[in-house]
């Protein structure tokens, strides 16, 4: 059995997609610009046949596809560019965690929505090991620390000087969590604080006292593309990570980011309130 498309191709299939859509274009047109199979059109829309720049363009040409940023970054998203560090991971922790690495690393900034628990990136080792520890299913050690290497080495990449813009948005609810107990509850804050001072990383919590939170309370990663066509959402489930890119979708997420942030406190009010929570935990 082939190995399952990586995100990043399947996003630019349904772009393919979309624009044969709009156009108006059948799959045996398409495939006559191309010399193909009209088969192969529908593999390269599902991201199961890989497409070169030089045909993502051909086919944009033919659909008059008029936005040429739009095009010339879906055909960059179809290059094969460096293989990434997580690659190092595959059949070794879930495909949807690859995903994730790699839409992290291709996004020229990052919006981070979190109720529940601190995000990812930003979990200390001790805090993510015990997140792991209390899995659904339950991990074996060796299992568990595996993934958080992974996470571990993920961060590292996020917080690392040089690395594009990341925004936290963190419900208060978040910060109150203690698992591993207090003390690496205590130390995750501490770990939350010091990001905080990296240049390109921005924290900032949603109060108990701001009334509540916008949206249904999943994790939300909302991730910039080369042009605002090709931004990503993608949520967590138990079933791994989703990812939206409807236009419908985007403008819908960007707004709940938005007034989150509005209803944030200040980047020095939330350190403060985490200081205050730390030391009353």
């Amino acid at each position: 059995m082939p190995p399952t498309p990586s995100a990043r191709r399947q996003r630019v299939g349904i772009e393919l997609r979309k624009m044969r859509d709009a156009a108006g274009t059948k799959t045996t047109e398409a495939a006559a610009v191309l010399g193909v199979d009209r088969t192969k059109i529908t593999l390269i829309e599902q991201g199961t046949y890989a497409v070169t720049p030089e045909r993502v363009m051909a086919l944009a040409h033919k659909y008059g596809e008029g936005d040429s940023a739009y095009v010339e970054a879906l055909a960059a998203m179809a290059g094969r560019g460096p293989k990434g560090w997580w690659e190092e991971y595959r059949d070794i922790v879930p495909a949807g965690f690859l995903d994730i690495c790699e839409f992290e690393y291709f996004a020229l900034g990052m919006h981070s929505y979190q109720i529940s628990h601190p995000p990812g990136p930003m979990q200390s080792e001790r805090f993510c090991r015990s997140i792991f520890q209390e899995a659904q299913v339950k991990l074996t050690p060796r299992v568990v620390e595996t993934r958080v290497e992974h996470r571990m080495r993920r961060s590292a990449m996020l917080m690392a000087d040089g690395a594009h813009p990341y925004t936290a948005i963190v419900h208060e609810a978040a910060l109150h969590m203690q698992f591993g107990g207090r003390d690496v509850a205590r130390e995750q804050l501490d770990w939350m604080l010091k990001l905080s001072e990296l240049p390109h990383v921005t924290l900032r919590v949603v109060s108990f006292a701001s009334g509540g939170f916008i949206g249904s309370g999943q994790a939300i990663y909302y991730a910039h593309g080369q042009v605002p066509r090709l931004d990503t959402v993608m949520y967590d489930s138990v079933d791994g990570p989703i990812f939206l890119d409807s236009a419908e979708h985007l403008n819908q997420y960007r707004s709940i980011v938005e007034q989150m942030t509005e209803r944030s406190l200040s980047v020095e009010g939330s350190r403060d309130l985490i200081t205050k929570i730390k030391k009353e935990m």
